[in-house]
């Protein structure tokens, strides 16, 4: 995989509680127990911002089905409350370190859109736009598009 081969740069959560202190190591425990060949993300962040590598960038992902060949994955650790409800519960710091990681991603492919997983669900009604009741899952759990056009 190359740069030019990357149509999409996919932001992830790990679906984990914001109080959990999770990091890629975990991920990749969780990814072979589904029979994948270790972290299906290309970087891992962890709730204090720092980043960790997950799969080099020129090997396919597995963090997005029907894409993973035209896609670079970062993940950032946590998405549910207390409770286990979908959450936007991400820290500053992670924010800022999801900045540097997509601003860099996108210097070496330009032409990647910025998105969140949730908005690469299929178009089931076949209107053009993802909506809500598409998704398949509220994965990374905010607009990562009005984030990334905003920050």
């Amino acid at each position: 995989m190359t740069p030019q081969d990357i149509k999409f740069i996919v932001v992830h959560c790990s679906a984990t509680r914001g109080t959990m202190d999770v990091d890629i190591s975990d991920v990749d425990k969780w990814h072979k127990a589904r029979g994948w060949g270790g972290v299906g993300y290309h970087y891992f962040i962890k709730r204090d911002g720092t980043t960790q590598a997950g799969r080099p960038l020129d090997k396919v992902g597995a963090h997005v089905k029907g894409h993973n060949y035209q896609s670079w994955g970062v993940c950032l650790a946590g998405g549910l409350d207390d409770q286990g409800r979908l959450e936007n519960n991400f820290t500053l710091k992670q924010m800022d370190a999801l900045d540097a990681v997509v601003t860099n991603l996108k210097s070496m492919a330009p032409q990647a859109v910025v998105l969140g997983h949730r908005d690469l669900s299929p178009d089931v009604n076949g209107d053009g736009v993802i909506e809500k009741h598409e998704w398949i899952k509220d994965c990374p759990c905010f607009e990562v598009r009005d984030w990334w056009v905003s920050r």
